[in-house]
């Protein structure tokens, strides 16, 4: 059984995750040392919550570089909800904050108007299908291999991320005619803006394909 280990930030839903991951087959271990990074074969990163607030706990707990250094080595990493929004370089919520940087790009506020000019509500909350990016030819051999396209996600979130590179979008969500990236992938790199754990038998599903990269 693969061992799966989750960063412990103050953060994140810890227990949601740690159950879901433990169903989909995964052996778990949570940690919030450097060490414990260094250590893991496959890392989780969730996240709720505010992208300052996230950054400035990882600080405090001197995992920022490990983090970076088990990215940068291509170890399978998975970002949930903040957890992704912190892979990208910054952040525009509250100020302009610093993130990850082990995918370019930015993270900015949900438009606060559908396409015909009604309010959106923010924030987005509630079951999203998803489809393929026109970057992408396929989901065979990623975390989405076994997800048919449309299938819904669980999303809570004000803000979204916007790779630099369109083909580091794997999977895209539409709210009120706004499209943005609702999977996001460099190499064994992935981010989910959704919940997977929150997300029934498809969010399983997802994790399952995590734990087998």
């Amino acid at each position: 059984m693969d061992e799966l280990t989750v960063v412990d930030y103050g953060m994140g839903n810890l227990l949601s995750v740690k159950r879901a991951l433990e169903f989909s087959c995964g052996r778990v271990v949570v940690t919030d040392s450097a060490k414990g990074i260094d250590d893991a074969s496959k890392l989780i990163l969730p996240g709720v919550g505010a992208f300052k607030e996230g950054m400035a706990e990882l600080e405090k707990r001197g995992l920022i570089e490990s983090i970076r250094r088990f990215c940068k080595e291509n170890r399978p990493f998975l970002g949930i909800c903040l957890g992704m929004q912190m892979m990208l370089d910054m952040s525009h919520e509250f100020g302009v904050s610093e993130g990850l940087g082990v995918i370019p790009g930015t993270v900015l506020p949900l438009p606060p108007c559908s396409l015909d000019g009604r309010p959106n509500k923010i924030p987005h909350i509630g079951w999203s299908s998803l489809s393929k990016s026109a970057s992408v030819a396929s989901w065979r051999g990623t975390i989405l291999e076994s997800i048919s396209p449309f299938s819904s996600f669980y999303f809570v979130h004000s803000f979204y991320a916007v790779p630099v590179n369109s083909g580091h979008i794997l999977a895209e969500c539409g709210y009120n005619g706004h499209r943005f990236a609702a999977v996001i992938r460099s190499g064994n790199l992935y981010g989910c803006q959704f919940h997977p754990e929150k997300s029934g038998p498809d969010g399983l599903s997802l994790l399952k394909d995590f734990i087998s990269l």
